[in-house]
């Protein structure tokens, strides 16, 4: 079935927008649009069309614009495979830390659903789509202390029990964005905001995306609870007799609080090192690796995940490439555009142009920029996670036609903070160095 013209519009906005963040860049281009964001363009167009074969098409972009880089542009680092040898050693943490979070909490997530929490969750939730909403809620909240990744995958689990393994794309969609939305209130909830208390943001500086995030919660989670309730209704009684499997929620439990206390340990005594080693991707397998004796860890989930995180990784590491240089004025309205193009464009690199660049409202670009990447399965890399486990999400056209209440949420959630709140940007939040004193004689 065609896209309609809403879901075709809302396709091409993202694609429409990459080009606005280049407007400081001096490199080859047509009609002013530099050649590296034409063919990132087509890789993500070609994702988009290309649902089965989306790992081949992001390595065929990478390898595209990597050759392009080398031979015709060189890198901010340097001309040539050096410079592009030392351009990966600026991104190799970044990399790394989603390659290892990826991969662990997949590991993680069949421990969970192992468990039988999600078995004898029909005891506590309502029997029809209310009890979908309460775990999309469960979701957001889990989110906003760990990492959304884990708390998308933790949703997927748990959905796959809950509806006898019959998940609808739209309520696919909806555990991405309440692990994304839930995330973009807190420091420890989502890379970006880590990465903005990292550069010296106050945790209370984006503490009011709260009020975006809870109202796109109410929007999205109930419609999508009820597509999923017409779809594969709520299981209603437990399984008689069905027990916990304590010693795999304790290695869940230790893979989840090892991370929270690395991530939020290095970043508050060792931020002057956390951009040169992963931490977090470490943290999460030295906890699988201990807890080897305990349980049988579901080894067999790796491959597949691999695919799925070296699809990111590509990704990830082509926007890393683009000849971004700045973003356009800091205002509400490009802190909304930025959440259209974080659904194709990886985030961590627009937060970073946005902290050196400053004067944004710190919770209001959190939102946007967390938020915006459920509008496609490939926009976080929750949904990249949460599409290894169910490849029925990795199409943009159903994700689009059957999400498309992420898109509504996002701009109405938007709508109510900027009424309720109001956008202040804050202040440059590092005082300038001051330049070093001449050694000349007067």
């Amino acid at each position: 079935m065609p896209l309609s013209i809403a879901m075709r519009t809302l396709l091409t906005i993202p694609f429409l927008l990459l080009p606005t963040l280049a407007m400081a860049a001096d490199a080859p281009g047509v009609a002013g649009i530099p050649i590296e964001f034409i063919l990132f363009a087509l890789t993500l167009l070609g994702v988009a069309l290309f649902h089965g074969k989306t790992l081949q098409v992001a390595l065929t972009g990478l390898v595209a614009v990597t050759l392009y880089k080398v031979l015709v542009t060189g890198f901010k680092t340097g001309p040539g495979v050096a410079g592009f040898v030392s351009h990966l050693g600026h991104e190799w943490v970044t990399l790394a830390n989603l390659l290892c979070l990826l991969m662990g909490f997949a590991i993680l997530a069949r421990h969970f659903e192992k468990s039988h929490i999600p078995v004898v969750l029909p005891k506590y939730l309502p029997d029809d789509w209310k009890g979908g909403f309460a775990m999309l809620a469960m979701v957001f909240v889990i989110s906003s202390f760990l990492d959304n990744i884990a708390a998308a995958l933790i949703g997927g689990a748990m959905a796959h029990q809950l509806f006898r393994g019959k998940v609808h794309v739209g309520y696919l969609a909806a555990i991405v964005a309440a692990s994304n939305a839930g995330g973009s209130f807190s420091v420890v909830g989502d890379t970006t905001t880590t990465m903005m208390w990292i550069d010296g943001v106050s945790p209370l500086n984006v503490s009011h995306a709260f009020i975006a995030a809870a109202v796109a919660l109410a929007i999205f989670g109930v419609i999508a609870a009820r597509q999923q309730q017409a779809f594969s209704p709520i299981i209603r009684n437990a399984h008689a007799g069905t027990r916990i499997d304590w010693a795999r929620v304790g290695i869940v439990g230790l893979i989840l609080a090892l991370a929270m206390i690395t991530n939020i340990t290095v970043n508050t005594h060792f931020e002057d090192i956390s951009d040169r080693f992963p931490f977090l991707g470490v943290a999460v397998w030295v906890a699988i690796l201990l807890s080897i004796p305990v349980r049988r860890h579901d080894w067999e989930v790796l491959p597949e995940t691999f695919k799925g995180s070296i699809f990111l990784l590509s990704l990830v590491t082509i926007a890393s490439m683009m000849p971004v240089e700045a973003l356009p004025p800091a205002s509400w309205a490009t802190a909304l555009g930025l959440g259209f193009v974080s659904a194709v464009f990886d985030n961590i690199p627009l937060t970073a142009l946005a902290l050196r660049q400053g004067g944004f409202d710190w919770g209001v670009l959190a939102y946007c920029v967390g938020f915006g990447g459920s509008m496609l399965w490939f926009g976080s890399s929750a949904g990249v996670a949460l599409a290894s486990m169910f490849p029925q999400a990795k199409s943009a056209a159903q994700w689009l036609r059957h999400g498309w209440h992420v898109a509504l949420a996002y701009v109405i959630g938007f709508a109510v903070m900027m009424a309720v709140v109001g956008w202040h940007p804050h202040p440059p939040h590092k005082a300038p160095q001051a330049p070093a004193p001449s050694t000349q004689q007067g």
